[in-house]
């Protein structure tokens, strides 16, 4: 049977890992090798273990450093000929010491650790906590301010939207009471002429739709016969 595939994913066992890593760095070397006579090519080849220890391969007879520099010119990278470490250290401490003096500064504001500030110290203190609380005061003022005219302009609306309401609501209560008044005017009206017809023949009802028909123009109602034989009779 043949050997199965190892997975590709760290060795969690540190002596396996360590035996692993010692087979494949020779065979990786070899490779190296034979890849740079073979092909003449030019390659360097540095490899850190995970304890730290480094293995490096050059062709020869180049060196490492020309290796390198050829990389850079190729690259346009630039490895840094000196060490920041010191310069990042003294970066840093001067950050830490400003962190710190604001922290105590900030302790300060809030009246904690005040035993040891000397009284010139507190009296400008003092003034620097008035100042800023006046402008808070006024902050706030102005935050209010705004608030009450946002309330204002909301109560401003709501009173045209009222008033245009209450403008519709008469106009339309106005628009049918007229139309109520003409319609109980003309039923008036048409009593009225009602009641006159039967003055008009002595007291009595109208005995033929030919009575009615004589009835004065003062009247709205014009009669018109209609039984065709009526209408072209002599009578």
């Amino acid at each position: 049977m043949g050997r199965g595939k190892i997975a590709i994913k760290r060795i969690e066992n540190q002596t396996t890992r360590q035996v692993t890593f010692s087979k494949r760095r020779a065979g990786l070397l070899k490779k190296t090798h034979e890849l740079s006579v073979l092909c003449d090519a030019q390659i360097g080849l540095i490899i850190f273990s995970s304890t730290g220890k480094m293995c490096q391969y050059c062709t020869q007879p180049y060196r490492m450093e020309h290796i390198i520099e050829r990389y850079q010119k190729v690259t346009g990278t630039r490895i840094p000929e000196h060490d920041d470490r010191e310069q990042l250290y003294n970066e840093l401490a001067v950050l830490r010491n400003e962190t710190r003096r604001l922290q105590l500064s900030m302790r300060r504001y809030t009246g904690e650790d005040t035993s040891s500030i000397p009284y010139e110290e507190l009296d400008q203190l003092e003034q620097e906590l008035e100042r800023s609380v006046i402008k808070v005061r006024q902050r706030k003022n102005e935050l209010m301010q705004q608030q009450l005219d946002n309330l204002a302009r909301k109560e401003r609306i709501l009173e045209e939207e009222n008033s245009n309401m209450y403008r519709w609501i008469q106009e339309h209560r106005a628009a049918t009471e007229y139309q109520q008044g003409g319609i109980e005017a003309k039923a008036v009206e048409h009593q009225q002429i009602l009641d006159e017809i039967p003055s008009f023949y002595g007291g009595g009802e109208p005995s033929s739709v030919l009575q009615l028909a004589t009835i004065p123009q003062q009247f709205s109602y014009q009669l018109q016969l209609a039984q065709p034989n009526l209408q072209h009779s002599n009578v």
